[in-house]
């Protein structure tokens, strides 16, 4: 697919389901470099991506992740999916046609049990609140012990939701980006250390 084309099968996945994207166009480069950088991809060996849309995040992820990493996206949008397949011939990635839910059968099909990286753009805004709490609930039950989860998001739900679960949110600018966004970052040896 050209690069031309990646905004529109964007822009159709979020007209044909507008609550499971969270913007209408996917994110920038600045957005980007900034989630990477948060996220400490390069030392990463196992990454869960929750709603990879065309992949435009995964393919820069993959670029920086180590030799012997994976990377596992969980994508409930049936274009999307084929649009990844069809995109991503990397051996480090698999994707999993479910819900953010399901991240744990995600890492089983791989034969992994523990994850150093969840990454999301699903908007936890317009999740339903029980489902919503049920994906934080489960990621943090697969975070390795120095694991982190990065959200980047155009409202503050996913902190609201994810403080008492997670712990304290470091926050940081995301504005290089239409619609504007907002990095929430936590750190599994940050939640222990407060405890």
């Amino acid at each position: 697919m050209n690069h031309k084309a990646r905004p529109l099968t964007f822009l159709a996945g979020f007209l044909k389901h507008p609550r499971e994207v969270g913007s209408v166009i996917p994110s920038s480069r600045s957005l980007i470099r900034r989630i990477v950088r948060h996220g400490d991809v390069s030392s990463a060996r196992v990454v869960v991506e929750l709603g990879p849309g065309t992949g435009v995040v995964t393919k820069q992820m993959l670029r920086h992740m180590r030799p012997d990493a994976r990377l596992i996206a969980l994508e409930i949008n049936p274009l999307y999916i084929k649009t990844l397949q069809r995109d991503i011939q990397d051996p480090r990635f698999s994707i999993h046609a479910g819900p953010a839910t399901e991240i744990q059968q995600a890492l089983q099909t791989v034969g992994e049990h523990e994850v150093d990286l969840v990454v999301s753009g699903i908007p936890f805004s317009t999740l339903p609140k029980p489902e919503a709490r049920r994906t934080l609930q489960r990621l943090n039950d697969r975070l390795s012990p120095d694991g982190r989860f990065v959200a980047y998001q155009f409202r503050s739900e996913v902190r609201k939701l994810g403080e008492p679960i997670l712990g304290p949110a470091t926050v940081r600018a995301g504005y290089w980006n239409f619609p504007p966004m907002r990095i929430f970052i936590w750190r599994r040896s940050d939640a222990v250390a407060l405890a």
